[in-house]
């Protein structure tokens, strides 16, 4: 059954479209989702926050405000909003960055990140920047995730190793840990083994349950029964109890963050628009890039008024919402109650989670964000996609992880000036018992005709890549050396001034030589626009054909095919 329309002085607030139309017998399920990610939610915010160098409360805080605001605003059922791996790696970047340069500590920095992304993200709402969460394309955003992964893998071994490292870069650690293998502290060690051990296997063995949330269960009680501590594993230490306070992040940082505040807010703008597109289902209202970006941004801003770090949408939360049976954002107001009621009444039993058992949990989830399927899967579509996504892997382990953001861009970005500046173009044949036209020399019974040469070419043709069509084009000529030249324009939708002066003059220079140029398939848009030039005046209607039928039927007419293929043509 359709969900009644919001009234219309409710339209702007996305939560109208469900919170009135609200059902009873949702909420069971509602319930159970909000529960079942929370169990998920949980651990994993207090890993990131670890990774970004903050105490476990802070991704506690971060995950209550964000799921809290995000309800109000965004357009995504199932969507899951806390922090992620990756936006908890760029913020350990610059936390670390920033101590080093100013003094300030880390959870200033943090507060004050969130509140840069919360405000360039509502900002980007203003100017309708939705489409940018197409700019990272999938192959590029695939190596990134994969960078990140090994980045904090390389980074967490000295928290289940138990040594002490004192380089600052990925690959400085890396050379650096063999050395220390053996100062490895073994109780350390043997804690992070088990919980990488059934972090892996529970899964497999008992599916429904949440393996992170048993595993801090296990560990917190290990740590309590054995005396953990007194054995010389670290713990995480004294976790405030009770609610967040309410706090003003140190604008002073602005000027210094806000080019990292950039890079967080286009990765947690793209991630949590990925996630809540790959979740959609059909009877699910449209993702709104748009909205997106205000309820993000609101999410951020909220998260950095309670001491959080920035906030986005998690893929595997929000797909253990999906899975759930989430109806509506209300999962994650349940989602949000937990997590209250853990700050509330469980900081003691967490201040007893060892050090070694995040670091356990971090590897894992780490781990699951390098892919070799999808790797492979690049590989077998688009060979030359998988190199952009091996070269921001590379990028982001050698160079780092907020360069790395930026090298994403950049290739993304390059990749369709790249593709704008290189239009297919090709030749066409005939298929007489299909009567198709497809790409020459694909299919052996496909036929081509003496001194007929059909070109296609696809996209729009402007001053950047008409250049390179028109090599192409005189490529195909001196092959074939045809009288006639068809250039089919049904994949063309508009042709910009700059290259139609250069067809023009292409089609004086073969006119020259005794080779005419005509036209098919052009629509509508664009013969008006050739009717307003001299290309449009010289061709006429005459050399201008409606589809390539009926050149093949106008070429027959001329009689002018070689007697080697002198057979009737179809009729259009």
């Amino acid at each position: 059954m359709k969900q009644p329309s919001p009234p219309t002085h409710r339209a702007r607030l996305p939560i109208s479209g469900w919170l009135f139309a609200y059902r009873r017998v949702w909420l069971r399920a509602d319930l159970v989702a909000g529960l079942t990610t929370a169990a998920v939610v949980i651990p994993k915010a207090m890993a990131y926050a670890v990774i970004a160098g903050l105490a476990v409360e802070v991704g506690l805080y971060t995950a209550l405000a964000a799921m809290l605001i995000y309800p109000l605003l965004g357009s995504s059922r199932p969507l899951s909003i806390s922090t992620t791996s990756a936006i908890a790696m760029l913020t350990a970047v610059q936390i670390a960055a920033s101590v080093a340069q100013t003094g300030a500590s880390a959870a200033a920095v943090a507060a004050t990140l969130a509140l840069l992304v919360g405000g360039l993200l509502i900002l980007a709402r203003l100017l309708r920047l939705g489409f940018l969460a197409n700019f990272i394309s999938l192959p590029v955003l695939v190596g990134f995730e994969a960078g990140v992964g090994i980045v904090i893998l390389i980074g967490q071994l000295k928290s289940v190793l138990g040594v002490h490292v004192t380089s600052k870069t990925t690959v400085g650690t890396l050379l650096e840990l063999p050395g220390l293998l053996a100062q490895s502290h073994g109780v350390t060690m043997l804690v992070a083994l088990a919980g990488i051990v059934i972090l892996l296997a529970l899964p497999r063995l008992l599916p429904r349950l949440s393996a992170p949330l048993v595993w801090v269960a296990l560990s917190i009680a290990a740590s309590a029964a054995f005396g953990l501590d007194a054995l010389g594993v670290k713990s995480v230490g004294t976790v405030p109890s009770g609610l967040p306070a309410f706090a003003l992040p140190d604008l002073s940082l602005a000027a210094q963050l806000w080019p990292a505040a950039l890079g967080i807010a286009l990765m947690s703008f793209t991630e949590s628009v990925a996630a809540a597109r790959t979740f959609c289902r059909r009877d699910d209202p449209p993702v709104n890039a748009n909205q997106e970006l205000l309820a993000v941004g609101a999410a951020n801003v909220a998260s950095a008024l309670v001491g959080g770090l920035p906030a986005g949408g998690g893929a595997s939360q929000t797909a253990v919402a999906d899975g759930a049976g989430a109806r509506s954002q209300m999962t994650q107001w349940v989602n949000a109650l937990v997590v209250l009621l853990t700050l509330l009444f469980l900081s003691g039993a967490i201040a007893l989670l060892p050090q070694a058992a995040l670091g356990a949990l971090i590897l894992v989830a780490s781990a699951s964000m390098i892919k070799p399927q999808a790797f492979r899967a690049i590989a077998r579509v688009r060979r030359d996609e998988l190199l952009w996504a091996l070269a921001t892997l590379v990028g982001v382990v050698v160079i780092g992880t907020l360069e790395g953001i930026l090298i994403a861009v950049a290739i993304s970005i390059l990749t369709l000036f790249y593709q704008a500046n290189h239009p297919p173009v090709y030749a066409v044949a005939y298929n007489r018992e299909k009567q198709v036209f497809r790409r020459a020399g694909e299919h052996e019974s496909d036929e081509t005709f003496p001194g007929l040469l059909i070109l296609r070419a696809e996209g729009h043709l402007t001053f950047a890549n008409a250049a390179n069509a028109g090599e192409k084009m005189k490529a195909l000529v001196a092959q074939t050396q045809p009288r006639v030249i068809v250039l089919e324009c049904s994949a063309i939708p508009d042709i910009e001034y700059t290259a139609l002066t250069m067809l023009t003059e292409a089609e004086e220079n073969l006119r020259a030589r005794g080779i005419t140029l005509w036209l098919a398939g052009v629509n509508p848009d664009l013969l008006k626009t050739l009717s307003r030039s001299p290309l449009g005046a010289t061709l006429g209607h005459e050399r201008m054909f409606f589809n390539l039928h009926k050149v093949l039927g106008a070429w027959q007419q001329t009689g002018k095919q070689s007697k080697g293929t002198a057979h009737a043509i179809p009729p259009a």
